[in-house]
């Protein structure tokens, strides 16, 4: 007798599971538990199989009679409906291995394992979230152009164009990572390139006029807070490196005898080691801190605990309790302010500057002669900007003279000529005129 709706609802389990037939193979197995549960039977090369369809009453009487159907078909022609069962549970395995948000993990563990910096790495995994649980579960070779401007939308109207822009950018390395795995054909985020709106691009704030910036050297040096801070802040006029390479500067990475801070690659933006000439001044800045903090890991310790260095926002958060606003300088536009007034003075070779800014150098062969031609004029340029500085905290406006003694080489006309002392290929240059303010 076929089975009904009512008659399964009235079926109570037993001390032993028990079977309650319907039609064709179709049954429903009662468990003691209160389970019921959909098998049919079939015989398919003389062999009776089961085939387990579900629950119920997840799947109802007329949903288990259309699959007992479906799989009559397949045997029909033979096809066992366990096997395309099986099949079909391993390639949702499979697709659910290769969804964007296993890609993209599997491209983070990548860069972790080249060595890309913790922020960055950071950075990516917020992508991820930002980017939402159902979105990460998506197949990645199914994801289409549409659906990931839905979720940069999403952000661009609520006025986080940068955000958006980015997490394009970052979409579609995941895209060229999945093809170039074998996950995926295409990245259809790159044809999103012009979709979304260009945020107007913000310049760190800085002082790049000499009287002004001697006046923020003066108010630096009156600052009193945390000694690691005030230490900071003193220093980093002086090595206009970036902030988080200044607060992350450790004592292993100070050569006090050749006067040089070797920056890791790890912490470079660029990837590659940066090695900083250190003035007589930045030296006298950094023993007096040795004192306090030398024992330790950090030059700049945090005020919380030794083994972390100064937060992130720091050098800021001081500049703004000095009445400086943000709009005026901030401590990334240190670096912004000694490119100026380097490049300014008239003296300086703009690639030595480049170099000491540790910007990036396009071509492998020009960036590895590039760190070593121009070392010895950067620790020239290194003692004569501490110089300049101090005659700017003092009042004074006027540049110093490059050397010591004046050599022809820089006499209006002549060339330069760089490395040829140290073993490797001269290069020429023309200096300027040299120029002072005032």
């Amino acid at each position: 007798m076929a089975l009904t709706d009512a008659s399964i609802r009235h079926a109570k389990p037993r001390e032993k599971p028990y079977k309650v037939a319907d039609a064709k193979g179709l049954y429903l197995q009662v468990n003691p538990s209160g389970s019921k549960l959909w098998r049919v039977k079939y015989r398919i090369n003389g062999v009776e199989r089961k085939l387990a369809l579900g629950s119920y009453p997840e799947i109802s009487l007329a949903e288990a009679r259309e699959a007992r159907d479906a799989a009559r078909k397949q045997v029909a022609h033979s096809i066992d409906p366990n096997f395309t069962k099986r099949e079909a549970r391993i390639e949702a395995a499979v697709r659910a291995r290769n969804s964007f948000a296993h890609v993209a993990d599997d491209l983070i563990q990548k860069k972790t394992r080249e060595g890309l910096a913790a922020p960055t790495l950071k950075k990516m995994r917020w992508f991820v979230k930002l980017l939402g649980p159902e979105f990460g579960r998506r197949p990645i070779a199914d994801i289409t152009p549409h659906e990931i401007l839905h979720e940069l939308r999403k952000h661009e109207r609520r006025g986080r164009l940068e955000t958006a822009n980015l997490l394009r950018s970052f979409v579609s390395r995941v895209f060229r990572y999945a093809v170039a795995t074998a996950r995926a054909d295409r990245d259809p985020a790159h044809l999103l390139i012009g979709a979304l709106t260009i945020p107007k691009v913000k310049h760190f704030a800085a002082i790049t006029d000499p009287v002004a910036f001697g006046g923020l050297l003066r108010a630096i040096d009156d600052y009193q807070g945390d000694p690691a801070v005030m230490t900071a802040l003193r220093l980093i006029p002086h090595l206009f490196q970036r902030p988080g390479e200044m607060r992350q500067m450790e004592w292993r990475e100070i050569d006090f005898d050749k006067a040089v801070w070797t920056i890791p690659e790890a912490k470079m933006k660029m990837r590659q080691p940066h090695a900083v000439p250190l003035s007589r001044q930045a030296l006298a800045i950094l023993a007096d801190m040795r004192v306090l903090s030398g024992s330790g890991q950090y030059v700049f310790p945090s005020v919380r605990t030794r083994s972390r260095p100064i937060s992130d926002n720091t050098l800021n958060a001081s500049l703004r309790r000095m009445g400086i606003p943000k709009d005026q300088m901030t401590a990334h536009g240190f670096r912004t302010s000694a490119s100026s007034l380097l490049n300014e003075s008239g003296y300086w070779n703009p690639d030595a500057i480049e170099r000491a800014l540790a910007h990036a150098v396009g071509g492998t062969i020009r960036r590895i002669y590039n760190q070593s031609a121009y070392w010895a004029e950067r620790v020239e340029m290194a003692q004569w900007w501490s110089d300049y500085l101090d005659d700017l905290r003092e009042g004074g406006n006027r540049c110093p003279s490059p050397r010591p003694q004046p050599r022809p080489a820089f006499g209006i006309g002549r060339p330069m000529h760089i490395g040829a002392s140290r073993g490797l290929p001269p290069v020429s240059y023309m200096p300027r005129t040299r120029r002072s303010w005032g």
